[in-house]
């Protein structure tokens, strides 16, 4: 059983004005004297989780989470459709990271990321070298098309009933054709109770992809309507636009990470991102370490993937 760091509360808080009516709640655990690092959670769209603080030795690292734009208690909330995504790009949420670290008057920090995180850690780490420490990446994903086809089409034969399902969620002429833009327009209808079955369909099938455990219990917010609308509204909003990056841009440009350490943990069972973009991104950083976890799949609560996760920051507590 993996022990955990134990439960820690945030020593301050607040919400950052960040520009085009958006203000983004953070918080800080930890030490105020240790190492900074920063959390970037997945989806996009599912709100920084309060477990992660607990991969963090408390005593050795001042913690930054944070709630991307639209999601977790960060305002406007996309649940709401009047919130504009317009302004809620992977370029935005990048220029958040600087303003946030710019606030907290942080000269470089460690970037901690997992599934969605990891696509935005990277993409941080190659626009902004010289303020990354080192990167623990989980689940790792970029966010290339042929991911996002993956997610939402090539892994359905493992998936049959489920996948027929996702696809019958959508107009019968659209089921052969890209559900992600499908979803996307479904999530911006007039009906309420069209957006509404819209997010829960999505969540389903997404709910399929995550465990190797087909009994584990999700996070109770996926129970959540406006957590279900939020998040499926911003990961549509986000993958419809491939992310605003230039197809396996990160992979390409990972050879400017060559002195900045890295940990990937990636379980070998993973469903919902496979072992082979974690296999490509270690083969093109030269500072990075692949640890594949047999017999995990994405959920970092799966078998393995905790104790990985803390192995890795805890390897770099004390390098300055």
């Amino acid at each position: 059983m993996t022990v955990l760091y134990p439960e820690i509360e945030p020593y301050d808080q607040g919400m950052l004005d960040v520009g085009d009516a958006n203000r983004v709640y953070w918080e800080v655990c930890g030490n105020p004297h240790g190492k900074p690092a920063v959390v970037l959670h997945g989806g996009p769209g599912s709100g920084c989780s309060t477990g992660v603080r607990r991969y963090f030795d408390p005593q050795a690292y001042r913690i930054i989470l944070f709630d991307q734009r639209g999601c977790g208690r960060s305002t406007p909330h996309a649940s709401d459709l009047r919130t504009d995504l317009s302004v809620n790009t992977t370029a935005h949420l990048l220029a958040d990271m600087e303003q946030l670290r710019q606030s907290l008057d942080i000269d470089q920090w460690l970037l901690f990321g997992g599934s969605w995180g990891s696509t935005l850690g990277l993409a941080y780490a190659e626009r902004h070298l010289q303020r990354v420490t080192e990167m623990v990446l989980g689940s790792v994903t970029t966010t290339r098309r042929a991911e996002i086809d993956w997610l939402y089409r090539g892994v359905a034969p493992l998936f049959p009933a489920q996948w027929a399902r996702f696809r019958e969620g959508v107009p019968p002429s659209e089921r052969d054709g890209d559900l992600v833009e499908a979803y996307f327009r479904l999530l911006h209808a007039p009906e309420p109770a069209v957006r509404a079955k819209a997010a829960q369909d999505w969540h389903d099938w997404e709910a399929a992809l995550l465990s190797v455990d087909s009994e584990a219990k999700l996070n109770p917010q996926w129970s959540r309507p406006e957590f279900r609308m939020a998040r499926a509204r911003i990961v549509t909003h986000f993958f419809h636009h491939n992310a605003w990056l230039e197809d396996g841009i990160l992979l390409r440009r990972a050879g400017l990470l060559a002195n900045i350490p890295g940990m990937l943990i990636h379980g070998r069972l993973d469903l919902g991102s496979p072992l082979g973009t974690a296999w490509e991104l270690a083969q093109a950083w030269p500072k990075s370490e692949l640890v594949i976890v047999n017999g995990a799949g994405h959920a970092a609560t799966d078998p393995g993937m905790s104790a990985a996760l803390i192995a890795a920051t805890d390897r770099f507590a004390t390098r300055r």
